[in-house]
């Protein structure tokens, strides 16, 4: 037909690309298989996967090492003053960074002691005046004597997870929650270290710090076990479950028993509340599991540091 392009009885070529839709392709591919299952680490919902990643943000943000305490807020020094108070302070290993005795001081067995102490640590020795002694102390009653002890130095939260991950174990981590007796603190430190924790979280308002009396009463511990500080509690608890770490509370009015506790061998963080007021209601809601410390009915309650030794002991047990 003039003007037309085709010609009659042409055969029409089919267009190239993909055939038309039919059963035989979809069939053959659907019994190819997708291949060999993805390693956990892989799989992005997995809890593998997530502890890999955190333990990577951990190394890079710290390198392993303890942050500088302005990363979470500046403690200020302390003054330890009296004989007693001093020579207790250097006998438990407190870190002084200097020993100073008001001029005319008489010399007694604790001042000997404590002298005697700080030349064999290496720590300055500073004779001042009385009145420059009552200025330090704001007019306490020094007795002549007093040490200053530094602001102690926080670890990061990230950094209780690499020191896990770097010796290749599940990671266990004490938080505090509104626990205020630094001598708690002190104990939990000493527990935390003793059953294998890798280091304690504390929140940084409205708790108690790593003043010279939880330094006491943690017996050095503190020296060997990183004490963290995060901003927010709750961030924290909710980071680290990201992670892969299983958030179990201790709590009075727990449903499980702590000698059931089945996932005790798990990475997990133990979070410890106020002997008298127990969990915050948001930090018990960030947990995935309550667990309480079985006792007769003529104790009332267990204060935080017998109860976290408690529990630690037992999670130490099942861990083997």
């Amino acid at each position: 037909m003039p003007g037309s392009s085709q010609r009659k009885g042409a055969i029409r070529k089919k267009p190239r690309g993909n055939p038309t839709a039919g059963s035989g392709g979809r069939v053959r591919r659907g019994l190819e298989g997708k291949g060999p299952t993805p390693k956990a680490v892989d799989r992005t919902k997995h809890p593998a996967h997530k502890r890999a990643k955190a333990q990577e943000r951990a190394k890079e943000r710290t390198g392993g090492r303890r942050q500088n305490s302005k990363d979470v807020g500046e403690s200020t020094v302390e003054w330890v003053y009296g004989r007693n108070p001093v020579v207790e302070a250097l006998r438990a290993g407190v870190p002084v960074s200097a020993l100073y005795v008001a001029e005319g001081t008489e010399r007694d067995a604790r001042l000997r002691e404590a002298l005697l102490i700080a030349v064999e640590h290496g720590i300055s020795l500073l004779e001042v005046p009385r009145t420059e002694m009552d200025r330090l102390t704001s007019h306490g009653a020094h007795q002549g004597v007093a040490v200053q002890i530094p602001p102690y130095e926080y670890a990061h939260p990230d950094d209780l997870l690499a020191r896990a991950y770097d010796v290749g174990q599940a990671p266990l981590i004490v938080a505090l929650d509104g626990v205020t007796d630094p001598r708690n603190l002190g104990a939990i430190t000493r527990s935390a270290a003793a059953f294998g924790a890798h280091g304690v979280l504390v929140p940084e308002r409205r708790t108690a710090s790593m003043t010279a009396s939880a330094w006491k009463t943690s017996a050095g511990a503190a020296a060997r076990i990183p004490v963290a500080r995060a901003t927010n509690l709750n961030r924290a608890l909710k980071s680290y479950k990201d992670a892969g770490l299983l958030i179990v509370g201790l709590d009075m009015g727990g449903e499980v028993e702590l000698p059931e506790l089945v996932d005790a061998t798990e990475p997990l963080v133990l979070v410890v509340g106020s002997e008298g007021k127990g969990l915050a209601r948001l930090v018990r809601e960030n947990c995935d599991i309550i667990v309480s410390i079985p006792i007769t009915t003529a104790t009332e309650s267990l204060n935080a540091g017998i109860a976290t030794g408690v529990a630690l002991y037992e999670i130490s047990r099942r861990r083997g």
